[in-house]
């Protein structure tokens, strides 16, 4: 790999509707912002390229035009624009700096250290403020991406591993879940918006719960050897499968159904694993619950070894071409496109390597793709869009400035402002 590649100061995969799963891509360099299309695993396109600014957070709404950006050189203004009219819609500054921001066809949240805005996406009306949040550096939170079950997500503790849930469209507190003893790491709700996973930042075990009660479905563990720095989580659009990363070489892909099936094991490995179970299930009335409960978690069904590690970076499952894949991009300006063989599981095959400044990394003699893989999708390309529910702009005296604001320019129901781009 060529050492001329961008360095990303961010980086994030497009947000998911109810039926599809974005594959757009959005980095933010020294120098500005490009958004990407993955048309098919042979193709990256550069759909957009803003040479302006530092930016140290772009996110894309679906495969929309709408885009929302934030500078190193003002932290604390947001700005949302429209990429394919290069029109700035509004900006807004708050109080301290931004560290997130994310967003569905009904809600944006700007994440600050110990607090959270809510606004009405449709015209960015501030609608509720959630302040005195424990301390939150590193802007850890997340939105589910379906509007109906449009459910907020944050630290509700800076030394457990707390999670507090919050209702973005009623506005409202709905529970406060106990994932970890040690603070959190990483989150992510499925695009169904009825499950969280999180992870500690001790980074050895991966949970699932339930966010309308709380309950704990799933407990996966990463590894036992050492303690990781867990960089992303992802549910794929069925919420059947869940991916992680870390600054570690390995990304992991767990299985997420009833009957929790484990990969077949070779004859020599069976016999022992057989034996083992059967032993710790004998003694489980004696042995300490911390030892019972590391043989009771489930493994990763599939994995990939990247070709570095210590570097921050983000996974998503996606289908491309008919095939499910798993997309890693790292921050050194590269995204690496996998095959994943669900019915094996194993270790995946690297089909593709795209660089992030315009050229392409091909990898020699991909592995052909098994018939079986070719799958049909379910997702549907279509995205329905939602009216508008309120037009008054009205700015939260809470918040420093608001300039710049067009309610005409800002309908996401119409398409000829914000059609498709994918």
């Amino acid at each position: 790999m060529s050492n001329g590649a961008l360095e990303l100061k961010y980086f994030s995969f497009g947000t998911a509707g109810k039926k599809v799963l974005s594959k757009s891509l959005a980095v933010g360099t020294k120098t500005g912002y490009r958004l990407y299309s993955l048309s098919s695993v042979d193709n990256l396109d550069q759909i957009y390229e803003n040479e302006s600014e530092d930016i140290c957070i772009v996110e894309r709404l679906f495969s929309s035009s709408l885009v929302a950006v934030v500078s190193l050189s003002s932290p604390r203004k947001l700005r949302v624009c429209h990429f394919k009219k290069g029109n700035e819609i509004c900006n807004y500054s708050y109080s301290n700096t931004i560290l997130g921001v994310k967003l569905n066809r009904a809600r944006l949240v700007v994440c600050l250290e110990e607090s959270l805005y809510i606004h009405n996406i449709h015209d960015m009306k501030v609608l509720h403020t959630i302040r005195d949040t424990p301390p939150n550096p590193a802007g850890l939170c997340c939105l589910s991406t379906n509007s109906d079950m449009c459910y907020l997500a944050y630290p509700g503790s800076s030394t457990t591993g707390e999670v507090q849930i919050f209702d973005a469209i009623n506005l409202q507190s709905v529970s406060m879940i106990s994932a970890h003893e040690s603070p959190l790491a990483a989150m992510a709700i499925s695009h169904q918006g009825n499950r969280i996973a999180t992870a500690s930042e001790r980074g050895t075990v991966i949970r699932v719960f339930t966010i309308a009660d709380g309950s704990k479905l799933y407990e996966f563990r990463r590894g036992v050897k050492r303690c990781v720095s867990i960089c992303s989580l992802a549910f794929s659009i069925d919420g059947l499968y869940l991916c992680s990363s870390s600054n570690t070489e390995t990304v992991h892909v767990f299985k997420l159904d009833d009957t929790k099936e484990i990969p077949q094991m070779p004859e020599e490995q069976q016999s022992w694993m057989s034996f083992l179970s059967k032993a710790v299930t004998a003694s489980a009335n004696y042995l300490p619950t911390q030892v019972t409960d590391v043989f009771n978690q489930g493994r990763a069904v599939a994995s990939i070894h990247l070709p570095f590690q210590g570097l921050k970076n983000i996974c998503t499952i996606v289908m491309v071409d008919k095939v499910l894949r798993l997309l890693v991009a790292s921050s050194h300006g590269y995204l690496y496109v996998y095959n994943l063989d669900m019915e094996e599981g194993g270790e995946c095959t690297l089909w593709r390597t795209h660089r992030l400044d315009g050229q392409v990394d091909v990898v020699d003699s991909p592995k052909p793709v098994k018939s079986k893989e070719l799958n049909t999708t379910k997702m549907d390309k279509n995205i329905k869009a939602e009216s508008p529910i309120n037009k008054n702009l009205d700015a939260d005296n809470h918040i420093d400035s608001l300039t710049d604001i067009s309610v005409d320019r800002f309908k996401l129901n119409d398409d000829s402002e914000f059609p498709p781009v994918i």
